[in-house]
């Protein structure tokens, strides 16, 4: 062979040693370009995403619902309760108008007196275990949200707007009236 084509021979492979230099950059921004041509992967990652975030929202719509039907259940509750124990002292409140004037009325029978003084006792104790409140004494200033008037009389010794007189005495518990109290006023 002649040194023209040996040169020839030597150069070619000098050529193809170049050429896969100048290929391997745009193989390399074709590798670059990859993840952009994988959005179907990331748009299948971000709809899994999406849909985690929906169920988690739901899930903590379901926790709050769920916590909002439980302390609805118990104030409910509680509000039977509190209405039962006031539908049951009123049931008892004649007995204790009753047993009241029993107190009131004088009797020789000093046995008879101390039975209705310790049935009354023991009324009033049951009563304040429970939470019911007594009131309106006389003297005490005139509420209309718990107190019913149903006489008034003018007296200068009393201020204006006190009861003057109580008939029936008035029953709560906490702030909930059982029975108003039933007085008379000064003005």
């Amino acid at each position: 062979m002649s040194k023209k084509n040996k040169e020839k021979e030597t150069e070619a492979p000098v050529e193809e040693t170049a050429a896969p230099e100048t290929e391997a950059p745009a193989e390399e921004t074709q590798k670059e370009e990859a993840p952009v041509e994988e959005t179907p992967q990331e748009t299948e990652l971000e709809k899994a995403q999406k849909a985690l975030a929906a169920k988690q929202d739901q899930y903590l719509r379901l926790a709050a619902e769920y916590d909002n039907f439980r302390k609805r259940s118990i104030k409910e509750k509680d509000a039977r309760y509190a209405d039962a124990k006031a539908d049951t002292v009123t049931k008892f409140l004649p007995v204790y108008d009753n047993l009241e004037r029993a107190l009131a009325n004088e009797t020789s029978d000093e046995a008879y007196k101390k039975g209705v003084e310790l049935i009354m006792t023991e009324l009033k104790k049951i009563m304040t275990g429970l939470g019911v409140e007594e009131f309106g004494e006389t003297g005490d200033p005139f509420d209309p949200n718990a107190h019913n008037a149903v006489m008034h009389i003018e007296n200068e010794e009393l201020g204006e707007n006190v009861i003057a007189q109580v008939f029936q005495k008035g029953f709560r518990i906490g702030e909930k009236v059982i029975r108003h109290a039933v007085v008379q006023v000064a003005n």
